[in-house]
């Protein structure tokens, strides 16, 4: 769920900074983006829809509550992943630009259809990881195909600009060994750092109340996509939640909200 997480949140960041912005979810068969995004009972319309001409934009693009700027186009939860084509995902990315100032596409997990179409027309990618290996593995198979099957690769142009996002950090049991380092995850992805989300409840709970994460700005994993979003335009914050938090008295005896 940390793709989905993340797209939910960069995509309310973006909104929340003034951005018209909309997040398509390619994940044809599961669909969580609108659960996250707490709009799952206003779908009637999906992107397979609009692909084959069944609904319009207008009909399928589902306005955010908190946010006048914010749109979601969902996923199909009954359609065959056979139904995405690139020709009909290049014609809703380019009737999309003309509307709006930021389009994320939450990609599916692994290298099925989806996943390539999500990354295939991008300018810029969103690597999202875990500290484990496996994880990074994939992340590192991922970047191979931004780098070689993605339209600007095959057209010879400017590469995708790529991030890494770290996910699920847990500065202790990096300290004990059982989670790789921001440092070693930078040294085998190569890429520059995002952000890094710490472990929180506080994601969790988001997802199961239907809100991005990034509106608890009490929580660790909402100021720190609240950073990344920042950085993502340009500006520069400096990491946080990258050691292990020492605690006053207080917070050891009443805790504090992660």
């Amino acid at each position: 769920m940390g793709k989905t997480t993340t797209s939910a949140a960069v995509g309310t960041g973006l909104a929340q900074r003034g951005y018209k912005t909309v997040l398509i979810d390619f994940d044809v068969g599961l669909r969580n983006l609108d659960l996250i995004m707490g709009c799952e009972r206003r779908v009637v319309y999906d992107l397979i829809n609009v692909i084959r001409e069944e609904a319009n934009l207008n009909q399928a693009l589902i306005k955010d509550k908190r946010f006048d700027n914010l749109f979601v186009l969902a996923a199909s939860q009954t359609r065959d992943k056979d139904a995405l084509t690139q020709e009909g995902v290049e014609k809703v990315l380019n009737d999309l630009s003309k509307q709006f100032d930021f389009i994320i596409c939450d990609s599916p997990a692994g290298i099925e259809k989806g996943a390539h179409l999500a990354m295939y027309f991008a300018d810029e990618a969103i690597v999202v990881t875990n500290p484990e290996v496996s994880s990074v593995r994939d992340s590192d198979r991922m970047l191979g195909l931004l780098a070689s099957k993605s339209r600007r690769a095959e057209e010879n142009r400017e590469p995708v600009v790529q991030h890494l996002l770290l996910t699920r950090y847990h500065p202790e049991r990096v300290q004990k060994g059982e989670m790789l380092s921001v440092q070693d995850v930078e040294d085998i992805l190569s890429i520059k750092l995002l952000g890094v989300i710490p472990e929180s409840q506080a994601v969790l709970k988001a997802s199961n109340a239907g809100t991005p994460v990034i509106l608890d700005e009490e929580s660790t994993a909402g100021q720190a996509y609240a950073d990344a979003v920042d950085r993502l335009l340009g500006k520069p914050v400096a990491h946080r939640f990258l050691d292990i938090e020492k605690k006053g008295i207080l917070n050891r005896f009443f805790g504090v909200k992660a």
